[in-house]
């Protein structure tokens, strides 16, 4: 191999040990190798033999992998407060026991993590409703965040090449050399409130995205601290996910005292919320003025909170960020019960169980592999007594405000690898759409493959995202209930307007040295962060400088990006031939 070869071979290793989060170990390990390799392979008897230096190589691939493998960084918690945090704050007494959280760095905002809000749902209490959290005695130090959900976590390789590729916001660090914790117990609450004495907080309830089988509390997007510099507290938690969360099977049914399974996730988030209505006044909130909020399938749930008879009373508004499930027929997020049960059947089949009972056994590890298969929530009679479609349209609707969205982009990520192109966009049309394709077709022609990318990037962002918000928009003129929508379209260096690229402006989160965003960016977060804040406040997202038009005839909404105006949805064309396309009456 020569010399410029091997320097650039040594430099790809040395980059998979850092986009791996090796510990100092394994970076020595491979450094002192790759010095080694070229040293040996000058001596005899390699010198001299070329055939001994292909498995001289090998050799030190072999011990390459090994140490990429066996020095990984350890699993930990997450700080509540990354770097330095401002010291402890003073003891909380919630209905558990005594607590106390840290401050920022700057004293402006306390944080509390690791609360828990529930008992751990291990054990026999896989798959049950969730329990009440045991008390604990002393005082509790909340500074670290609870394990995430349990799930199938990517690879560490694959993860950070998606920051760089993705966000383009990776950055090389000795600090991040460990993994975060993933663990069945996770049913833990985490608070963000303004520092100091306070009282009657508006309080915002935030439910994570990750498609009903991934995500976690602590990412840095959506943190609670922009919006708790505006005076609201913020609220997140873990919920069950995936299997553990959306397994349904006619014997959960039987044994529970509720007749429900399939909806264990949402069981979970309603009793965080009906955990804020208890303590959250110890913390300086209001539990009479709570917004519930999520993003993505975080939102598909708030969506369906907001017609589940369990959760009426314990949140006053909803903002519901790229997606909903109040549309005829969901396009995420959500299956018959007669599906959830097919799939419960096929999920003991898989692991070879003929009882729950047996199932309950199966390692956790093991059993997040069927994840894929389990992450839709369903009408099981209890948690959801009927589509959240005809609650509405029958007037059920937990919510008296609305502010919801989507982004002009939705799409880029999920079609990232499969690009329409002028071969095949007319398929992709008539796969989808059936017999309503020509009319499609007609209102989205393409001669070329750039024509045939952008056509069907704008059509799934409205199938899957833009148009649940159109009718949620709808049903909410049709009660009376405010609704305010937005169409998020600012690029930046990062995501841009693609799907999740709104919230770290929402929720107030850019960070200060961040090159990817300029000043532009850092005004209109602060704007979006505002409209937030103000329908926390009162249900009214305007405010001094700030004005939002309700959204009264569904067709128009305000455009955050470069200017903030509002405008017509610009997906409004095919509307209507979704509504025949899906039965909308």
């Amino acid at each position: 191999m020569g010399t410029v070869l091997y320097i650039l071979f040594s430099l790809i290793i040395l980059a998979f040990f850092e986009f791996n989060k090796n510990t100092l170990a394994g970076w020595a390990v491979a450094i002192v190798l790759l010095i080694l390799y070229p040293i040996v392979r000058l001596r005899k008897p390699f010198k001299n033999k070329k055939l001994l230096r292909i498995p001289l190589f090998l050799l030190l691939c072999a011990a390459l992998g090994a140490a990429l493998k066996f020095t990984e960084g350890p699993v930990k918690l997450r700080d509540a407060v990354e770097g330095n945090n401002g010291g402890v704050t003073e003891i909380v007494e919630v209905a558990q026991g005594q607590l106390t959280g840290v401050y920022t760095e700057d004293k402006q905002v306390e944080v509390y993590t690791g609360i828990p809000y529930a008992a751990p749902p291990v054990g026999d209490l896989r798959w049950k409703e969730p329990a009440d959290p045991e008390s604990w005695k002393g005082v509790r130090a909340c500074d670290k965040f609870a394990p995430m959900s349990m799930q199938v976590q990517s690879n560490t390789i694959y993860s950070s090449l998606s920051r760089m590729i993705g966000y383009h916001d990776y950055k090389i660090s000795l600090k991040d050399n460990f993994k975060a914790a993933n663990s069945e117990d996770a049913l833990y609450l985490n608070i963000w409130k303004p520092a100091g004495k306070a009282d009657g907080l508006p309080v915002l309830v935030y439910i994570h995205g990750g498609t009903l089988q991934t995500g976690q509390p602590w990412y840095a997007d959506y943190s609670g601290d922009g919006l708790a510099r505006k005076g609201v507290i913020v609220v997140n938690m873990g919920y069950r996910l995936g299997v553990f969360g959306f397994l349904a099977t006619d014997e959960l049914a039987a044994e529970s005292v509720n007749g429900t399974t399939g909806n264990y996730g949402l069981l979970d988030q309603i009793k965080a919320l009906e955990w804020v209505r208890d303590n959250i006044a110890a913390f300086g909130g209001d539990p009479d003025n709570v917004t519930v909020a999520g993003e993505s399938a975080g939102s598909a749930c708030v969506t369906a909170l907001c017609t589940s008879p369990l959760a009426e009373g314990l949140f006053k508004r909803a903002i519901a960020e790229s997606s909903t499930v109040t549309a005829v027929k969901p396009t995420h997020s959500f299956r018959s019960y007669e599906d959830a049960l097919k799939c419960g059947r096929e999920t003991l089949a898989r692991f070879r169980c003929d009882s729950i009972e047996e199932l309950r056994k199966v390692d956790a590890e093991a059993l997040a592999e069927a994840m894929d298969t389990n992450h839709h929530m369903t009408v099981d009679g209890y948690v959801l007594t009927e589509d959240p479609y005809l609650s509405m349209k029958k007037g059920i609707c937990n919510a008296d405000a609305f502010l919801e969205g989507f982004n002009s982009e939705e799409s880029a990520p999920f079609i990232l690898f499969s690009q329409a192109n002028s071969k095949n966009y007319e398929d992709k049309v008539r796969a989808y759409f059936g017999e309503y394709a020509d009319e499609v077709l007609k209102l989205y022609p393409s001669e070329t493959s750039a024509e045939a990318r952008r056509q069907w990037a704008e059509i799934y962002s409205a199938v899957f995202f833009t148009y649940g918000h159109w009718c949620l928009t709808n049903q909410a003129n049709a009660l009376d209930i405010p609704a305010y929508e937005y169409c998020f379209c600012k690029h930046n260096g990062s995501l841009g307007p693609w799907h999740s690229g709104e919230m770290i402006y929402c929720y107030g989160n850019i960070p200060k040295d961040s090159r990817l965003y300029d000043e532009a960016d850092r005004e209109l977060s602060d704007i979006f962060c505002s409209y937030f804040a103000n329908f926390c406040k009162t249900g009214d997202p305007n405010g001094e400088d700030l004005l939002w038009e309700r959204s009264s005839t569904g067709n128009e909404l305000l455009k955050l990006g470069d200017s903030v105006e509002m405008i017509r949805d610009p997906f409004l064309k095919i509307y209507p031939v979704f509504d025949r396309f899906y039965g909308a009456s």
